[in-house]
């Protein structure tokens, strides 16, 4: 009995006396550079189910997985060697019983080996377009920053270049989801520039993929956040009502509109936008017939216009719809008084009044044709929307000048009409 104790007491120190061989053989290797007979050296030891416990063991690996990682003339062998290094990190950390006297020795040089390694080797992998194995680099280097700051090794919140360009990566790895994960976790954050760089891409970008899946909630969500932080891009409102007025709801899209008004006051482009789809859905007859709703609606419209060019008065679409407001005010009022069939005096009156309130419409119609000619006659070269602008307001002053047989007028806005395409 007491033989077999010594025998079991003679192998245990014969195993530990083997491990500490190896140990020691693989820092001998680790030192000469010997970079494959160390590994060999160090993962023989951890076969040992007993070793696994040694700290001091796996901040071995972690050094040598590291230096391999590190030897661009055998890394390709090993292509996981980093991540083999940082997960022995982690079990170091866990096993040390000494506060970490070995990585404070070396003052945390192998943790931030690990991460400058994942960082460096994907920044060169995407730029040499390899974006797929750069996500997964860029990965490795969140993974590192995070486990330094869960250690609380940095005070670094967030990892911003590391995320930014695990997102580029991902998104030009055509991984879109992946991308919109990374982008939203810097969105989400507010952050705003990044190493001196606006990040409004960012947020635009997801607003854009968030719509494509048709993810309601996460597009509002950054249109907001979007808008919180660059609330002078017109982008966010744009963007939003564009996809309200996709949508279809008018009562949506109205609504939506008051907001936008109402953060931008002094933006002349929404209101003549907002007055013009008032006014658009007001005299719509597509459906038979015009909405409800359509007299306040024009009114609202005309209130919109107005604002528009008290915001910028040489804004020509802005008069012109004016005009058209008016002018096609007139041509219902003549409608109206062509119908009635005159059988007694009453009919005779209505018919003569309507034809009396049409002709003041014309003429309240003239003073906005008169200034899209001022703001636009007395130009040069004119885009092909302004030049349509231009003829609509002369051909609309010349019918209204030939109901009132004013021949002068006729032929002056005639000439002008002419003229657009060779003067402009």
């Amino acid at each position: 009995m007491r033989l077999k104790i010594l025998l079991i007491v003679s192998l245990v120190m014969t195993g530990t006396g083997l491990f500490a061989q190896n140990l020691d053989k693989a820092k001998d290797l680790l030192k000469a550079h010997k970079l494959p007979e160390a590994k060999a050296e160090i993962d023989k030891a951890l076969t040992v189910e007993k070793n696994q416990k040694s700290a001091d063991a796996w901040y071995q690996k972690l050094k040598i997985y590291n230096a391999i990682a590190a030897d661009s003339s055998i890394s390709g062998q090993y292509p996981d060697a980093r991540m083999q290094a940082f997960e022995a990190l982690k079990k170091y950390t866990e096993l040390d019983d000494k506060k970490l006297v070995m990585l404070q020795l070396e003052q945390y040089k192998p943790v931030n080996d690990i991460y400058q390694g994942f960082f460096k080797v994907g920044a060169d992998d995407y730029n040499s377009g390899k974006y797929a194995d750069a996500l997964a680099n860029f990965k490795g280097a969140l993974l590192a920053s995070q486990f330094m700051n869960a250690k609380g090794w940095t005070t670094l919140r967030m990892d911003t270049t590391s995320t930014l360009y695990a997102g580029i990566s991902a998104e030009k790895a055509n991984q879109k989801d992946t991308a919109a994960n990374y982008y939203g976790k810097i969105a989400d954050s507010g952050i705003t520039k990044i190493n001196g760089a606006p990040m409004d891409q960012i947020y635009k970008w997801l607003v854009d993929h968030y719509e494509k899946k048709k993810d309601d909630a996460n597009m509002n969500k950054y249109l907001a956040l979007g808008q919180r932080a660059f609330p002078e891009d017109l982008f966010w409102p744009t963007e939003k009502l564009d996809y309200l007025r996709e949508g279809g709801n008018k009562d949506s899209l109205f609504a939506y509109y008051d907001v936008v008004i109402s953060q931008y006051p002094k933006n002349n482009l929404f209101f003549f936008n907002y007055g013009l789809e008032l006014y658009q859905y007001a005299s719509d007859t597509s459906t038979g017939k015009k909405v409800a709703n359509s007299d306040a609606l024009t009114a609202k419209a005309q209130t919109m216009l107005t604002k528009s060019l008290e915001l910028q008065p040489d804004y020509p679409q802005a008069s012109l719809v004016m005009g058209q407001i008016a002018y096609n005010a007139g041509v219902d009022l003549q409608a109206q008084a062509k119908a009635i069939k005159v059988k007694t005096p009453d009919d005779t009156k209505k018919k003569a009044d309507l034809r009396a309130a049409a002709a003041k419409k014309f003429d309240e119609a003239i003073p906005y044709f008169v200034k899209v000619d001022e703001d636009l006659g007395g130009k040069g070269k004119l885009k092909m929307e302004e030049k349509r602008n231009l003829k609509d307001a002369y051909d609309l002053l010349i019918t209204i000048y030939e109901q009132k047989k004013d021949q002068p007028k006729v032929d002056a806005f005639t000439a002008k009409f002419n003229d657009v395409d060779k003067v402009h």
